[in-house]
């Protein structure tokens, strides 16, 4: 939790917002390819990428 505090910090200070949405990007895919892994679903969602 001590990285995302950190995180806000570093954006807010820095002016550099754009990045919020990347990152919620990559935790969004990081978050897809973990759920699925070895599941039923995995060869549909490999399909779509």
């Amino acid at each position: 939790m001590s990285f995302l505090l950190e995180f806000w910090d570093f954006m807010r200070v820095r002016k550099k917002f754009w990045l919020l949405p990347l990152l919620a990007l990559m935790m969004l895919f990081s978050g897809l390819i973990v759920l699925t892994k070895g599941s039923a679903i995995a060869p549909f969602i490999y399909a779509i990428f």
